[in-house]
Formats: structure tokens, C-alpha cells, sequence
């Protein structure tokens, strides 16, 4: 099996540790364990905490977590991973064959684009639409933000679509697709009998609080893949998840023992208690209450700069602007990490030149101190 190079996370892995600014992420600032484990019974609990094979599904408790937030679904719907990547890993192994076709809503994490591709499966894309024309900013939720084009989904999908594969809230864009559009998808779906890949990480880092639906119980041949990297500020602990109907669930673990076999005792055991109700609600907060902060930086900031159109983001700490200056992006991001030391993502990596993916998750003062040193840079590249 060839496989081809994941460009976005190539660049990360490569040289997010190694600039001063790193404006690539799209989560938030990461707790600390001490943050996590407040309580010094539960801190001595943890010190406790054998370091053994745990179920290598997940522990029936933290499933039982996780399904609780799928309305429906039980621990036997519940498949942990070692994080978000592994459990979409997972899902396009079990569920593509050589011949295969799949439709991907982009632009997108392009993790199911390279596997799908390396599975044998062919890709039909179905892009977003874009209302921002010439505006320098679009509302959001209105005309000039993203939205979908379900007939253009209709007349893309076929008998041999295999998988119809979507994130919600949407990478790189931030965008959010309500109950409606969920529905028609799963039609669409239910018609040709395709499944459908909803990756819903972003779910819970809505910045108006209001979580985006899920498309769970739309259908039944739904599967979603999570975990707790993204909304949470949790990337550490290396937890995803899968939900889906248990049959298929089933077949999965038996995929997952040729991969990581199980999650490590200790993200379990932290899982379980990061999902403990009260206290993931404390979390999602947290989250929120960054982004908040933070959005009014990086929106200033784009606004003070010609040359930027963007939508502002429903979810997420990620702006996707499109600039109006004469560089590649790919180009552009590679000035930037060698010149300023400030790493960003290449709208090359979602296959759309001329636009940036900015993060706008950390600190706030590094946040305006990367935002500066791309300041200084539209100027010393002569980009104005």
C-alpha cells in the first residue's frame, strides 16, 4: 500500500517545536494535569492507578461516558481509540475496499482524503460554498459564510458511494451545520445505503455556547469519530472515540488490535475524569471562555490589514482567511516559519491555494506577538 504524505500534519509535527510562534493549532491552550486533577484524594488516586492493559475498547465506564452524549447509544456503541486520528484510521480501514467510492466534503482534515486514496477508494470532493465574494469580512451565519450544497451532494452521490465523509463543526473553516442539513445528508445517504463519516472533534467549541447537533440517530449507518483534543484542550491524552451501531463497532475492535490494541491506562483513567458531567461542563467553559478572549485579537487584527476576506468561525480556534496577495501559500507559510519564526497552515494543505488556516487558541499575549511578526512580514515581503 502507497500512501501519500500528510501535508498538514507533516508540517506540524515538523516544525511546530521549533518556532517561536505557533499559530497552527486549532485547539486551545492545553491543561495542565494539575489543572485537570484539582483534588489531592483524587491526585493520590491517580498515583494509585496500575499501569496495566485496561479493556482495550475503552473501560466500560468511560464508553458508558461517551455515549451519553450520543442520544440512544450504550457502551457497546463505543469504540476508544488513541485519539481522534486513530479512530478515523480505524474507520476508513473497516469500511473501504479497493473500487470504492467516496464523496468528502471539502475543505476538510484531509486524513480520510489520503486513506481513502491509499484503500484504493476514488474521492469525489464536494466543496463548500463560500458567500464572502469580495467583502473583507462576512457575518457569520449568513450570506457570506460557509454553508453546504446538498444538491450538489445529491447529484455527487451514486450507488457505488461507499462513504459520505463530513466534519461538523468544519475544519479548517470553523463553519456549523445545523439539524436540517444533517437530515438531508443522512437521505441522501439512506437512499444509496452509503454510510457516513461525521467527524464532530470541534463539537462543544461553539463560541455562542450552543452545541452544534450531532448527526447520530439520523441514520443507521452513521458512524462519528472524536475525541478529546479539540474542545476540551486535551491533546494530550491521546482519546478518541467512535460511535456506531454495535455489530460494527464490534468489527472495529478487532482492527484496533493490529493498531495501538489499547488506549494507556492513565488517559483512561484521566478520560474518565474529564467526562465526569460537572466537570466537563467546567471544561467546554474554559474553552469558550479562550475563544472568546481571543477571537476580538485575530479578528482586529485581519480587519486592520487589507487584503484578507474571511467568515468569522461558529466553532474552534481557527480563522480561514483568504489573502489577496500575489504568493503561493505554501510559499508564504515557508517565509514565514524561516524569516519570523511563525508557523501557520498553507490553504495548499485543504487543497485551496491563496488562504491561510490561523489558530487563535493560546496565550493571548503570544497570540499578538505571532500576529505582529506577520505583520512585520506583509511588509518586509512587500505583500501590501
Amino acid at each position: 500500500m502507497n500512501i501519500e504524505p500528510f501535508a498538514l500534519e507533516r508540517l506540524q509535527s515538523t516544525y511546530e517545536n521549533q518556532v517561536a510562534f505557533n499559530l497552527s493549532e486549532s485547539g486551545v491552550h492545553p491543561l495542565t494535569l494539575g489543572e485537570l486533577i484539582e483534588d489531592p484524594a483524587e491526585r493520590e488516586a491517580l498515583l494509585a492507578e496500575p499501569l496495566r492493559y485496561t479493556q482495550t475498547n475503552g473501560t466500560p465506564p468511560l464508553r458508558e461516558a461517551i455515549a451519553a452524549f450520543y442520544p440512544g447509544a450504550t457502551a457497546d456503541h463505543v469504540q476508544v481509540t488513541n485519539g481522534g486520528a486513530e479512530a478515523n484510521f480505524i474507520t476508513a480501514w473497516n469500511l473501504i475496499e479497493p473500487g470504492d467510492e467516496v464523496v468528502m466534503m471539502v475543505p476538510n482534515f484531509m486524513q480520510a482524503w489520503g486513506l481513502a486514496r491509499a484503500f484504493g477508494a476514488g474521492i469525489k470532493a464536494w466543496p463548500l460554498v463560500s458567500g464572502e465574494g469580495g467583502q473583507r469580512r462576512a457575518e457569520a451565519n449568513g450570506e457570506g459564510g460557509w454553508r453546504l450544497d446538498l444538491d450538489r451532494l445529491e447529484r455527487l452521490t451514486s450507488a457505488r458511494t461507499r462513504l459520505i465523509a463530513i466534519c461538523n463543526p468544519n475544519n479548517p473553516t470553523g463553519a456549523r451545520f445545523g439539524a436540517e442539513d444533517l437530515d438531508r445528508i443522512a437521505a441522501i445517504a439512506d437512499r444509496y445505503g452509503s454510510w457516513i463519516l461525521s467527524d464532530e472533534i470541534y463539537r462543544g467549541a461553539e463560541r455562542d455556547g450552543q452545541e452544534t447537533p450531532t448527526i447520530w440517530g439520523r441514520s443507521d449507518r452513521v458512524l462519528i469519530t472524536s475525541g478529546l483534543s479539540k474542545a476540551y484542550g486535551l491533546p494530550g491524552l491521546r482519546i478518541g472515540w467512535i460511535v456506531g451501531p454495535p455489530a460494527r463497532i464490534e468489527s472495529m475492535w478487532s482492527y484496533h488490535d493490529y493498531t495501538t490494541i489499547a488506549p494507556g491506562a492513565l488517559n483512561d483513567a484521566l478520560a474518565r475524569h474529564a467526562l465526569q458531567p460537572a466537570r466537563r461542563e467546567r471544561l467546554l467553559a474554559r474553552t469558550r471562555g479562550i475563544l472568546n478572549r481571543n477571537y476580538p485579537i485575530i479578528d482586529g487584527w485581519l480587519s486592520e490589514h487589507a487584503g484578507f476576506s474571511y467568515a468569522p468561525p461558529d466553532a474552534g480556534a481557527i480563522v480561514y482567511t483568504q489573502y489577496h496577495h500575489a504568493i503561493n501559500s505554501t510559499e508564504l507559510v515557508t517565509r514565514l516559519r524561516v524569516e519570523k519564526s511563525l508557523l501557520i497552515v498553507p490553504g495548499d494543505h485543504f487543497g485551496m491555494d491563496r488562504y491561510l488556516r490561523l489558530g487563535f487558541g493560546d496565550d493571548p499575549e503570544h497570540l499578538r506577538q505571532g500576529l505582529a511578526r506577520f505583520g512585520e512580514a506583509i511588509a518586509d515581503f512587500g505583500l501590501r
